[in-house]
């Protein structure tokens, strides 16, 4: 059984953002840019909400998100109620499958990882203004895409 799934998204600086994945037994931590990928967190959260959803056909979400040279993929695999996350690191930007390696790997349950997932995205959504979001990271905060997946996410723990 896998342990918990820890999410950390820290305070943009800049047009970049800290992230770090946590379980336990492995963890990943970089930095992403807010371009040229620049809907990876509105793409994040619909991808996470899509995931609750028990009538999503997708099996498999993957999401481009990068850090100038390097490029990463956030693959997420649903099986029934469990998800798969690999994170895979390209060393530039033409994402060739035979450069990339996986620098991250969990397995879980759908809304046990959602819910990682809603920490870190609830905590900054509580700092934008203190932490001056759309200044520090160049684009809006997605106030829409986050209100769907929190609502979905509750749906599921009722």
């Amino acid at each position: 059984m896998a342990n918990k799934l820890e999410v950390s998204f820290n305070s943009p600086q800049c047009g970049w953002m800290s992230i770090g994945f946590d379980d336990g037994s492995s963890e990943f931590h970089t930095t992403t840019a807010h371009a040229p990928h620049e809907r990876a967190l509105p793409e994040l959260l619909q991808i996470l909400s899509d995931l609750l959803d028990k009538n999503s056909p997708t099996e498999e979400y993957v999401l481009h998100w990068n850090r100038n040279p390097e490029e990463f993929d956030f693959k997420f695999g649903k099986n029934d109620e469990n998800v798969t996350l690999e994170i895979y690191q390209y060393p530039g930007e033409t994402r060739e499958t035979t450069e990339r390696e996986i620098v991250f790997a969990h397995e879980g349950k759908v809304a046990d990882v959602c819910a990682a997932f809603a920490e870190t995205f609830n905590q900054l959504y509580e700092d934008r203004n203190t932490d001056e979001f759309e200044f520090n990271w160049r684009q809006a905060f997605p106030f829409e895409d986050y209100a769907k997946f929190k609502s979905k996410l509750e749906a599921e723990r009722n």
